[in-house]
Parts: C-alpha cells; sequence; structure tokens
C-alpha cells in the first residue's frame, strides 16, 4: 500500500518510470510517506544513511557506479542544507543526482512553525533545475505535478547529466498509507536525432497513427517552405494561423473547433461526434497558438504530443499530454516536418484528414461568404482583400488581442504579431523598427488601447514612409465585449474595457505622420486603398471609428453563421 499524498505518489511513479532503482534515504517525520513509497516500490532499493551530509556522497557514488539517476531523501528544514556539498560535486563531476526534500505546507513557510525554511532554490546555480510541487487536488493541478516531476527527471539527464531539486510540501496527517497502487504515469522521452530524422520513433508514431494532427504555433520566417506546407496538408490534418502558415491559404482550426464544440458537425448525411474528429496522435511545433478554443479542444483529446524545440533543456506541454520530445534545430524544421511526409502512412488517417478537410471547407466557404456590417472585422476583410491586386513586397504586423484574432479569420499570409507574452504593449514600435530593416511596406493593424498606449512608436524622425498604420479604433478595448457575463460588472466598460474619446489626428499632426479617418464603409475602403497605394515620405495612420457593441455584433454572427 501507498501514502494517500497525490504529489508523492505521482513522484513515486514517475521515479520508477525513469528507471530509478536506487534511493538514500535520510531519516524523518515528513519525507515518511516518500521514503514508505520508495520503499514499497518493488523497482526501487532504499538505502537508509543517517547523516545527510554523508548521504549526499553516498548517493554520488551510487550514481557513479550503476550509471543511473540517485534520488537522496531528506525531511524539511536544515537537513536540506546539508546537502549542499554533495550537491555541488554532483554539479561539477555531472552526476545525475535527484534531491527530494519533504516540506511544510506553503502557508506555514516563515511563520516560525517548526523545521521551516525557504526551500526551494536553497541550492542556486548548483543544480540545473529546482521544482516546488502542489498539493493537488484536481486533475489540472495533478497534470502540473506532472509536468513538474518529468521536467526535472529530464533535465537530469538530457545534454550531459546534473543534480536536480524536487521540493515536495506534504500536509498532516502523514501517515495514512492506504492506496493500493501508485498512478500508471510515464516520463516523457527526449530522442536526440542530430538532425538526421530517419528511423525517428516519435515520427513514425506519428505517421503510423490513425488519426494524426500537425499543430503549427508561431514560427519565425522561412521555418517552413510554402512547398512542405503543402506536402504536409495534403497528408496531414493541419492547424496552423497566420503566425506559422507560409501556404497563402487560412485554415480556419479556429471556426471548425467553435463547429464541433457547439453540437457536432454537418460532414455529411449525419453529424459527426466530436470525438470522431479528436486526435490520436499530435505533433505539436512552433510557440503559441492564438485560438483558445484549439487549445482548449486538443487538450481535452489528451492525445500523445511529440514536441519538436530547438532546445531540448527548455521544453514545454502546452496540451497537457507531452509524450515525446524531438531537439530539431530552427534551420532543420522544414527537413524534420519533410521527412514526417515521407513516412508510411496508416490508410485509416485518411478518412480522418478528409474528416477534418470537409469541416474546414465548410468553414471557409462561410469566412468567404459572410459580409460583416460596418465594423472593424468588415475593415480587416476589405484590407486582406486588397493585398492580392498589389504588386510590392509587403509586411504586415497585427496587434493582440481583436486585431489578431480577425487576422486568424482572414489573413491568407503569414502575418507579424507579439505573441509571445501576447501584451498589447509594443506592437507598433515592433512594426516601426521593422519598417526601418526594410524598404518593403509594413502595414500594421492595431486596436485603440494597443496604439495610444505605444504612441511614442511614432515620435522618430528616422521613419519613412514605408509605415502605414490601420488603427481599428472603436474607444474601448473591444474584445472585453464578447468575454460572457462581464458585461454584468458595472466596472466592465470604464474599469475593463478602458472606454475613452481619444482620437489619433493630434498625435499624427505632431509627428508629422500622414492622417486618414474613416466612419463608415464608402470612407473605409477608400481608405484602406489610399493607404496602400499613396507615395508618402512620412507614416500614414488611418483611423477607422466603429461602433464596440457593432464589432461585437458582426463576430457573433460570423461564428453563428458557419
Amino acid at each position: 500500500m501507498y501514502s494517500n499524498k497525490d504529489n508523492v505518489n505521482i513522484l513515486t511513479a514517475l521515479l520508477v518510470g525513469k528507471g530509478v532503482t536506487d534511493a538514500v534515504v535520510c531519516p524523518g517525520s515528513r519525507n515518511a510517506p516518500i521514503v514508505h513509497n520508495l520503499n514499497e516500490a518493488p523497482e526501487v532499493t532504499c538505502h537508509p544513511v543517517t547523516d545527510e551530509r554523508s548521504a549526499g556522497f553516498y548517493a554520488i557514488g551510487l550514481a557513479q557506479a550503476t550509471r543511473r539517476p540517485v534520488v537522496v531523501c531528506v525531511t524539511s528544514g536544515s537537513a536540506l542544507l546539508n546537502l549542499a556539498p554533495a550537491v555541488a560535486e554532483a554539479f561539477y563531476q555531472h552526476v545525475p543526482l535527484i534531491v527530494v526534500s519533504a516540506d511544510r505546507p506553503q502557508q506555514w513557510i516563515g511563520q516560525l512553525d517548526g523545521q521551516t525554511l525557504p526551500q526551494q532554490g536553497a541550492f542556486g546555480a548548483m543544480v540545473r533545475c529546482s521544482v516546488q510541487l502542489p498539493e493537488p487536488r484536481n486533475d489540472e493541478e495533478r497534470w502540473h505535478c506532472r509536468r513538474l516531476v518529468s521536467e526535472a527527471l529530464h533535465l537530469a539527464t538530457t545534454k550531459g547529466c546534473a543534480p536536480v531539486h524536487v521540493n515536495v510540501p506534504i500536509s498532516e496527517p502523514l501517515f495514512a498509507f492506504d492506496v493500493k497502487q501508485l498512478p500508471v504515469l510515464t516520463p516523457f522521452v527526449c530522442r536526440q536525432t542530430a538532425g538526421r530524422w530517419e528511423g525517428n520513433e516519435a515520427l513514425a508514431a506519428v505517421a503510423e497513427a490513425s488519426r494524426p494532427m500537425v499543430v503549427m504555433g508561431q514560427m519565425a520566417a522561412g521555418a517552413v517552405s510554402s512547398a512542405t506546407m503543402r506536402r504536409l496538408m495534403d497528408r496531414y490534418v493541419v492547424v496552423a494561423e497566420p503566425l506559422s502558415n507560409p501556404s497563402y491559404t487560412v485554415i480556419h482550426a479556429d471556426e471548425a473547433v467553435r463547429v464541433l464544440t457547439a453540437g457536432g458537425a454537418e460532414g455529411g448525411a449525419q453529424a459527426e461526434s466530436v470525438a470522431d474528429f479528436m486526435p490520436d496522435r499530435v505533433v505539436y511545433i512552433g510557440d503559441t497558438v492564438v485560438s483558445k478554443a484549439v487549445r482548449r479542444f486538443l487538450r481535452a483529446a489528451k492525445a500523445p504530443t511529440c514536441l519538436v524545440t530547438h532546445n531540448a533543456l527548455d521544453i514545454q506541454d502546452p496540451l497537457m499530454a507531452l509524450a515525446e520530445v524531438v531537439e530539431c534545430a530552427p534551420d532543420d524544421t522544414d527537413a524534420l516536418l519533410s521527412a514526417l511526409c515521407d513516412l508510411p502512412a496508416n490508410p485509416s488517417a485518411t478518412a480522418f484528414r478528409e474528416r477534418w478537410q470537409q469541416l474546414l471547407n465548410r468553414c471557409a466557404d462561410a469566412a468567404d461568404n459572410y459580409e460583416p456590417p460596418f465594423s472593424q472585422m468588415a475593415t480587416v476583410r476589405y484590407f486582406e482583400s486588397q493585398l492580392d491586386d498589389l504588386d510590392i513586397d509587403l509586411h504586415v504586423h497585427y496587434a493582440n488581442s481583436s486585431a489578431i484574432r480577425l487576422a486568424c479569420v482572414y489573413a491568407a499570409h503569414r502575418v507579424w504579431c507579439n505573441r509571445g507574452v501576447n501584451g498589447i504593449e509594443g506592437s507598433l514600435s515592433t512594426a516601426a523598427g521593422f519598417s526601418l530593416g526594410t524598404d518593403d511596406m509594413v502595414v500594421c493593424v492595431t486596436g485603440d488601447l494597443s496604439f495610444f498606449y505605444d504612441q511614442n512608436a511614432l515620435w522618430n524622425k528616422g521613419l519613412r514612409g514605408n509605415l502605414r498604420v490601420i488603427l481599428l479604433n472603436n474607444h474601448c478595448g473591444g474584445i472585453f465585449r464578447t468575454l460572457p457575463g462581464l458585461d454584468a460588472s458595472a466596472a466592465a466598460d470604464v474599469m475593463v474595457a478602458a472606454s475613452h474619446s481619444t482620437e489619433a489626428r493630434g498625435i499624427c499632426t505632431q509627428n508629422d505622420v500622414g492622417y486618414l479617418k474613416a466612419s463608415n464603409m464608402d470612407e473605409m475602403r477608400i481608405g484602406v486603398v489610399t493607404l496602400l497605394t499613396q507615395e508618402s515620405e512620412r507614416p500614414m495612420v488611418l483611423e477607422v471609428f466603429t461602433d464596440a457593441a457593432e464589432d461585437a455584433r458582426a463576430m457573433k454572427q460570423y461564428f453563428e453563421s458557419l
């Protein structure tokens, strides 16, 4: 029987899954649940050592002899600090020492309770990572706990070995041992490839899956060629957005997922269940995905995920189902995805891709046919429709919030956006800086809060006429009008959505920036064409005034039309 502490059981299961066979254990009451579990696990041999100073070096010797990671487990308080000399030695000898320390609940740290001190980070730079486990109460917190342990074990043995520290808060009562078996958990696997993808087990598992999917987050321009993108889309279900997609087509994954989660897809004689569209294996490459609906859908799928990353020491689990990590240099990304297309396919995967393609085509038709009333949506739709007729090189930057979400509906090209942290600050400055580094036209599509927050981006005499700005001004943070339930708050307009009456004309005048305005559909269309075609030695701004309620209504009607 095992402890009834979820974090202790998750830790034990993953240590066993990682192949740990030896643990040096020190006496104490707070770490008793951990010691009990290690002793109960048939795969682990426990070696009791009373002096923690000595225990750390015992563990180093065991790791050196067995060539495997070894645990050293101590109780809370100053017991942990006694391991410092051994941890330092392990760091410089590159020994995979796994320090596991029990701790008091966080609310009692620094409250004059016995055997308490700030334990996380106690070893500073002498460990590759130090993680603090939660005491989980729900599935999301259990995933968080599992992820932290998995990452620590991964970092102990990847790209050379190093000590790591796992700190485990444990609340009383401590001594309930009534769980019959450990959870079935497997640490993710890191597959080093050195630029060769032939025989890679992680990629082969995707190719052999019945319902494989490729998810592409934000990536550097040029990381994937248009030719490779087309091959991927001919073979797999591809979820991509304009932040990563070089294929000159809009994929509409956000809309497709909204259709599915609203009650099933109408893809034939009868509606198909959501489960029929869920992947059973995923390759995730790149950074953030804008669509919350897509992220929720893929997390619910719980499909084993292969993360492709350029740095195996810095990993993420965005879909909460990380199974494998493939390290791939940025310059090799295209080759890896091309190799994924060359692998033998599971015949069942064709039906899965066709099912998705029918739904995506339906969403694309809805986007083409829906004609929004005068609004921010209508402005972006018209702007994007004009780009095909331009015989110039052009780069489009979108600001965060509403602007980038509209880009995901209409932009059939790669767009630039500050989605690393997803803040509104700096969107205009980034586009302005970009315009200094190219002679091509740079267009920034931005909402009003982002524009006025970053208005000093135009306070620069070095800017030229290749910078053009479409300012979508509905006098508030329009995205907040789309959040269910927020309208019930008296603080919604002024304090959350930051309603205002500011306009850009004066800002443009003081900075010698050309200014255009539009307050209806005809003025907007004329303004967009003028902005894109008029010669100018200084930047130009088109300020499009819309109504926030009408903007929200246009988006709502669009999704209802799918």
